[in-house]
């Protein structure tokens, strides 16, 4: 579990891809090495989920200041984590302890789509960004909902027709990689948990079969 608040970039060093000639035509799996900016403020040990790009994923390996990930294919193909190489900065945030406090909202780490920067707009000091989604995303978004975008918990500003709006502030700008953010890239997208929660309930007609179970 995660709140959406960055606490370092990685800077990528390695990526390892595996072979898949047992399984033609799936995507291939890898392994991700990176540096963290600086040390986190927890210690970070074998086996701890990290969200990198909002994608919880397990330390598999260290070495001095590096982070290894064991990246499955699926999430290579699903996530903007195949689209990366060596140089490219990534979000990272160490999951959740009890007592942290919750400065964001309620991140799981499970990407459910990918979006694609259509528009970057400067407003005064600020920064407004244009996503374009699927469709899908979009169900699972309200106006002044949250949303996040490679792992970092924004505010849906305004809802389009293929996507949305948020503004960003120059210290999220500066801690994030949103500063190499650019017309078309692909950014990692999780919808609000309490919105997929309803989309559940809805798809089982509000839950009105249960309560008709429940009376007998």
């Amino acid at each position: 579990m995660f709140t959406g608040i960055v606490q370092r970039l990685g800077n990528i060093t390695d990526i390892k891809m595996e072979g898949t000639a047992d399984r033609p035509g799936s995507p291939q799996a890898g392994r991700i090495t990176m540096v963290p900016s600086r040390p986190f403020d927890r210690p970070v040990g074998l086996g701890d989920s990290i969200a990198v790009n909002g994608t919880c994923l397990t330390v598999a390996d260290m070495d001095s200041d590096k982070l290894m990930f064991d990246v499955l294919g699926e999430t290579f193909d699903k996530t903007n984590l195949g689209e990366k190489a060596p140089g490219d900065l990534v979000n990272l945030e160490q999951a959740l302890a009890l007592g942290d406090t919750l400065g964001g909202h309620i991140v799981t780490g499970h990407v459910d789509n990918t979006g694609t920067v259509a528009k970057i707009e400067e407003v005064g000091r600020d920064f407004k960004f244009t996503v374009e989604c699927s469709r899908d995303m979009l169900m699972l978004m309200v106006y002044k909902g949250s949303i996040a975008i490679d792992g970092i918990s924004l505010t849906v500003a305004e809802l389009t027709d293929t996507g949305f709006i948020v503004h960003i502030i120059p210290h999220t700008i500066q801690e994030t990689d949103m500063a190499e953010f650019k017309v078309g890239t692909k950014v990692n997208l999780e919808a609000d948990i309490l919105g997929k929660h309803v989309q559940r309930i809805l798809e089982f007609g509000g839950g009105q079969d249960y309560r008709l179970n429940l009376n007998g």
